[in-house]
């Protein structure tokens, strides 16, 4: 038996579309949280940690959309995210009462900034955030990363969980460390043991580390709602 199955939809976004997959698990009728994820600068919604995680997290019993954007542009990147979350909140076959946010690498960044943006318009719609190799600075460059984690920062409700390899080169683990001191909202944090920014690891096979990744997130998404 199938625990969910997937849509592909194409959503409204100004006089464009953009393209998104929906799991949508078995048993619809008791849905009542939604889990929207993005890709990083590079790839689209087939990249393959995003399909596994939609796919574990739709076994789990929550609807997951994960949508492409390509433009680089972080402006641009949270209006499409935007459009993505109206287009959520207003399925009529559905009606929930937790929403979850999330991306990759810059797509984490995007989401950050819209949980901020929403927050500020409409308190608590966000139910929680997630990072997944959240770059808080450029390559090697631990000293520009102020600029990056400001959306964070500005979180006043919204838990966040990020999803880190410990020799990310994008994020140094002892800054993200201090900047999860800094921040107003509870965070946690799975460090992936010598995962890379794409959360390789040299010696331990993908789908082990990927199982991992899986079950952190499904855990913490349950624990929140």
């Amino acid at each position: 038996m199938n625990l969910f199955h997937e849509d592909k939809v194409k959503i409204p976004f100004g006089s464009k579309h953009l393209d998104a997959a929906i799991c949508i698990p078995a048993e619809a009728s008791d849905v009542r949280t939604a889990v929207v994820l993005t890709h990083g600068a590079g790839g689209d919604m087939n990249f393959r940690h995003l399909v596994l995680l939609a796919e574990a997290l739709s076994s789990a019993g929550l609807l997951c959309l994960r949508f492409t954007c390509k433009g680089l542009n972080l402006v641009y990147r949270v209006r499409a995210y935007n459009a993505i979350v109206e287009y959520i909140q207003n399925l009529k076959t559905f009606t929930f009462k937790n929403i979850f946010l999330g991306g990759r690498s810059m797509g984490a960044r995007a989401a950050a900034a819209l949980v901020k943006q929403l927050s500020e318009e409409a308190g608590d719609s966000v139910q929680g955030l997630i990072c997944l190799s959240f770059p808080l600075h450029p390559p090697g460059q631990m000293h520009a990363h102020s600029k990056r984690s400001e959306h964070l920062l500005g979180l006043t409700q919204t838990p966040v969980l990020f999803v880190s390899g410990t020799d990310d080169d994008m994020c140094q683990r002892d800054l993200l460390e201090d900047l999860r001191k800094k921040m107003k909202v509870p965070t946690a944090v799975h460090w992936i043991e010598g995962g890379s920014h794409g959360l390789a690891v040299k010696g331990r096979p993908e789908e082990e580390v990927l199982q991992e990744i899986k079950s952190g997130v499904t855990a913490w998404i349950l624990e929140h709602i």
